[in-house]
């Protein structure tokens, strides 16, 4: 008997672009990308699908990206305990459908509609119906999420997610990351935000570029700079300059750069860059910076992709 792959089923998605074929490998549990390539070229990550996603590898998180302080907020003046899944810091991670399954409702060639529902449950007594379309386009993938209330009252959220990005076959270590942010946000030891602080003169200054390997971060920023159509962007490119970009449109104003020193490679582990886009900071739920509220039936929709760059 075969086992089934711990990320469900696998959804293989093919487009061909005038640069090469696109194609892609989408999971049926956390709606997450196992795979994105264009012309061979990697723009994510790879895992096998014997794996569950190493380090959230290409996964939605939803009702909220990143942490919860100790698991707990307050809604209405009621506490709310929601379950401790990093134990490590006693936080809340990463939402609630990271091990969730979604449900097909349209598929092409190119491109996946899956449906999820966030149901009440330890701290959290609200009903989201959630929708992620990932569609590939001659560049690289479009994804789009869609969030409803099907609460009877008015329900928060934030949503984000999490590809580890590369760019072919470059060394994760001598990739340059930039990225025009001005303002990064500090943690405590639990790594729950404890202020902010302009990037000049700092580690966190990304705008000018710095190489991965010589970065040490797990770090969100705002202030992102948008071009003329509200869109903000992350790259990561090779000393050869061909490379990958990470785009959000204005409904994701922050973004969180990981440079995980503990991704799995052969035999061991080695470094691996993550870029989330995110639509709050982490602990938006006590904190309430860019958490979103919607009304009964009410529906928010954001856009974000990956798309390959050329020197």
């Amino acid at each position: 008997m075969t086992a089934a792959a711990p990320t469900g089923a696998q959804y293989h998605l093919r487009h061909a672009g005038p640069d090469g074929v696109v194609e892609a490998v989408v999971t049926e549990v956390a709606a997450g990308i196992r795979e994105l390539r264009v012309a061979g070229f990697d723009l994510t990550e790879p895992f096998p699908v014997t794996s569950l996603p190493p380090g959230a590898d290409g996964i939605v998180l939803v009702p909220w990206p990143n942490r919860v302080a100790g698991a707990v907020w307050d809604l209405d003046g009621k506490r709310q305990q929601l379950d401790v899944s990093e134990p490590k810091y006693g936080n809340a991670s990463h939402g609630l459908l990271r091990f969730s399954p979604y449900r097909v409702v349209d598929q092409t060639e190119s491109s996946i509609e899956q449906q999820a529902t966030v149901h009440p449950q330890h701290g959290w007594p609200f009903t989201l119906e959630t929708r992620v379309h990932h569609e590939l386009v001659d560049d690289g993938v479009r994804v789009t999420h869609t969030i409803t209330n099907r609460s009877g009252v008015r329900a928060p959220f934030a949503v984000g997610a999490h590809p580890y990005l590369r760019a072919g076959d470059t060394p994760a270590e001598d990739l340059v990351v930039t990225l025009d942010a001005a303002t990064a946000f500090t943690v405590d030891e639990h790594k729950i935000p404890d202020g902010t602080v302009p990037v000049e003169g700092t580690p966190y200054d990304l705008r000018s570029g710095q190489r991965a390997g010589d970065a040490d971060l797990d770090t969100a920023y705002r202030d992102v700079a948008p071009d003329e159509h509200g869109v903000r962007r992350t790259t990561l490119h090779g000393p050869e300059g061909d490379g990958v970009e990470l785009w959000q449109d204005e409904s994701f104003p922050y973004v969180q750069v990981f440079t995980s020193r503990e991704f799995p490679r052969g035999d061991g582990t080695g470094l691996a860059v993550a870029v989330e886009p995110m639509t709050a900071p982490a602990n938006a739920l006590n904190s309430g910076e860019g958490l979103r509220w919607l009304e009964p039936d009410e529906t928010w929709t954001g856009t974000w992709g990956i798309r390959r760059v050329w020197s």
